[in-house]
């Protein structure tokens, strides 16, 4: 395993990384209406996650989209971990878009117009398989 990322890897780790810290911090700032719709929608999906508190459950997911961004963003951090860690994020987002009603076209893996800010996700799973398997193939 290579302990820096290879140079064509920089930029869409740069891309997502900066991305998805956003998105954790913007949420580590997240009010109690705010939290309560974030846990909502995931709860939905997820069920065991309903018994955790909204609030402390958003915090959380925060927490763990600043540490997948910042992973992307720094370079020392290998390639196939940093690709690991964005599957399974944008695994979990997917997951949300497939399980939640309305998102998609009755009958269809297509996009309501609802769905369109979760189902372009697509591309962070895209992303993350290529980079683990830039790493195990290349």
């Amino acid at each position: 395993m290579r302990l820096i990322a290879r140079l064509h890897q920089l930029p869409p780790r740069l891309a997502t990384g900066a991305y998805i810290l956003n998105s954790g911090l913007g949420k580590a700032r997240a009010d109690a209406e705010t939290a309560a719709s974030v846990h909502g929608m995931a709860a939905n999906v997820y069920p065991f996650l309903g018994k955790q508190d909204p609030v402390a459950f958003t915090r959380l997911l925060a927490k763990g989209e600043i540490a997948v961004g910042a992973a992307l963003l720094v370079p020392f951090v290998p390639s196939l971990v940093a690709g690991a860690a964005l599957t399974g994020f944008a695994a979990s987002l997917l997951g949300l878009y497939l399980k939640t009603p309305g998102l998609r076209q009755e009958g269809s893996l297509r996009p309501s117009q609802a769905g369109i800010g979760i189902a372009k996700d697509v591309w962070l799973l895209g992303i993350g398989l290529g980079l683990v398997l830039d790493e195990l193939c290349g």
